[in-house]
């Protein structure tokens, strides 16, 4: 069998039917041979990186890992920052780049190139995947397919780097064989030690006053939405939520307390900030959680942390009690305790009264024109029909994090780590896909949505139902607030130098509708029309005044506890 078509016969034995592209010289082979063996689904995006973060988008949908192709030189390089984007964020993928023959390949030479696009991906990339391999003979092929695959999702998932030479893709595979001797998985732990681990916890939170879980994407990176629901009920626990945790509990749960971090909801990091037990689960507990200020967030508090990887455990924050498992195993034995719920109504009143206190639909005070939280309280309330909410990179995804109102059974995809501008209308994309052409609502900046605004054509092309929100302060709007802040209001770059086009022009140029608003009076119709047909792809372009920020913001080098603008 052809190597090429072994690529396809694989990816079809797992089920795997969607895949990206771009296509390059040094893929045809593959991209033929998938088209030959049918029942794919093959995506032409318009740039490589567009590809990756489709990818990436399905993956983190359907649970299986996504699958991008590109060809040598510039097109494997291009997926990178995708590829990081799984790499940061925990999801599966597999990247596979085409290579010049081997006999093109430099080698030890001492020279930059030999064959034509001849790059070296697989050296470059290694930090950013789980595993890269370059395949150096045809027989070889099978095992490192199969050995990508389980890496991919085993332990804390990550995407993995196939390069494969033009030449071995045309060859046949001898050996069709695959021995997969697999090491025991480390994260395997004895159940005595989760169970020291549990009566540690139970112990302490029989005591605790103020108790909180914090929920991060790994709930959902590692299929617990289900049983961890089921454990916040039983043992009446409130919810704090990371950014990619937004959709692990639906915004009516009356144990939802809302998003913490450097944007975060007021209310959410008071809690944070004031709880004397805090359970984090499938979060790292990064910078844009805690604020610079560590000792500050930990002060006051036993902190319990569960992760499958040993080096997040006791990181940036320090003794922690910790247990390195995955969240099934851990809640399965938790469970398994029967702890009753706990009487903590005085703890949630007081998160209750700074909720009321500080609503997110009043952070910006004498804002001229569409408050954006309004807003998408406003798109929520019109947008039951919608499978998946994506953001891309700025201002925008914090608004939406802030104020988005989602439902039991509707997703919430960003970019975490990586923080790319450019994710949202290929993620999109991807989603659409993996929900078999579901409708999707995307939300960027105008800056963000200028990187990738190609696949408007990938959109119309495969009649996709994405609704599109541009929330529009023609400037790179997180950049200029913190021009404010910092720069005494220099805005090189973020306003001088810049400029955005007419999207509803753009738009209707790639056979898309549009329309734009600019008054708060005019949401209202505005969303009845966007949503009129939601088969429908559509653009809806909202003006927001250039000075609207996004607050609350966490000040540099400050506790959660301040937050700018500055309250009693």
């Amino acid at each position: 069998m052809k190597a090429a078509t072994y690529i396809a016969k694989f990816l079809k034995e797992k089920q795997i039917n969607i895949v990206f592209e771009l296509q390059g010289g040094m893929i045809t082979h593959i991209l033929d041979a998938m088209h030959q063996e049918g029942s794919f689904e093959i995506v032409s995006m318009h740039h490589e990186q567009a590809a990756s973060f489709a990818a990436d988008a399905y993956a983190r949908v359907t649970g299986k890992p996504g699958v991008a192709f590109a060809t040598s030189g510039p097109g494997a390089t291009n997926l990178i920052t995708g590829i990081g984007s799984c790499y940061f964020d925990s999801v599966p993928a597999i990247f596979i780049t085409g290579q010049v023959n081997i006999n093109e390949q430099k080698g030890d030479r001492g020279i930059r190139q030999l064959g034509f696009q001849e790059t070296d991906i697989v050296e470059i990339i290694r930090p950013l995947t789980k595993a890269a391999f370059a395949v150096k003979s045809v027989n070889d092929l099978p095992l490192i397919l199969e050995n990508a695959y389980y890496i991919s999702k085993e332990g804390r998932p990550g995407p993995v780097l196939i390069d494969i030479p033009m030449n071995i893709q045309r060859e046949d595979i001898l050996d069709l064989s695959v021995n997969t001797n697999r090491v025991q998985d480390e994260r395997v732990v004895d159940k005595s030690e989760i169970l020291s681990f549990c009566v540690k916890l139970n112990k302490a939170l029989s005591k605790s006053l103020r108790p909180l879980v914090l929920a991060g994407r790994g709930v959902r990176a590692g299929d617990t939405n289900t049983v961890f629901k089921r454990f916040i009920e039983t043992y009446n626990l409130p919810v704090v939520h990371s950014l990619l945790g937004l959709d692990n509990l639906p915004f009516s749960h009356h144990k939802r307390i809302g998003m913490i971090g450097a944007y975060g909801n007021r209310w959410a990091n008071y809690a944070l900030d004031n709880c004397d037990l805090l359970l984090v689960l499938g979060s790292r507990i990064d910078v844009r959680q805690t604020g610079a200020d560590v000792e500050s967030f930990r002060q006051n508090k036993k902190i319990f942390h569960v992760d499958c990887e040993l080096t997040e455990l006791n990181n940036r924050i320090k003794d922690c009690i910790v247990l390195r498992t995955c969240l099934n195993d851990f809640f399965r034995i938790e469970l398994e305790q029967k702890m009753n719920s706990f009487n903590i109504e005085a703890w949630l009143d007081s998160i209750a009264k700074e909720r009321d206190k500080h609503p997110d639909t009043e952070e910006l005070k004498g804002i001229k024109g569409i408050n954006p939280n309004k807003f998408i309280h406003a798109l929520s309330h019109r947008a039951e029909k919608i499978k998946a909410f994506v953001t891309d990179v700025g201002n925008n995804q914090m608004w939406t994090a802030q104020s988005l109102e989602l439902k039991s059974d509707q997703l919430f995809i960003s970019s975490g780590g990586m923080g790319a501008m450019g994710y949202g209308l290929p993620a999109a994309i991807g989603a659409s896909f993996a929900l078999q052409h579901s409708p999707i609502v995307i939300v960027s900046g105008d800056g963000g949505f200028q990187v990738n605004i190609q696949e408007l054509q990938t959109i119309f092309r495969n009649k996709l139902p994405i609704k599109i929100v541009i929330l529009n302060n023609n400037s790179l709007g997180m950049i200029r607030q913190f021009q404010d802040s910092y720069f005494d209001s220099c805005y090189q770059s973020s306003v001088w130098g810049y400029t955005a086009p007419d999207f509803v022009a753009v738009a209707k140029a790639y056979g898309i509708k549009g329309l734009s608003i600019e008054k708060p009076e005019q949401i209202e119709d505005a969303l009845s029309l966007f949503f009129e047909d939601v088969k429908e792809p559509m653009l809806l372009n909202v003006i927001i005044d250039i000075f609207t920020n996004a607050y609350p913001k966490l000040a540099f080098g400050k506790p959660l506890s301040q937050m700018e603008p500055l309250v009693d």
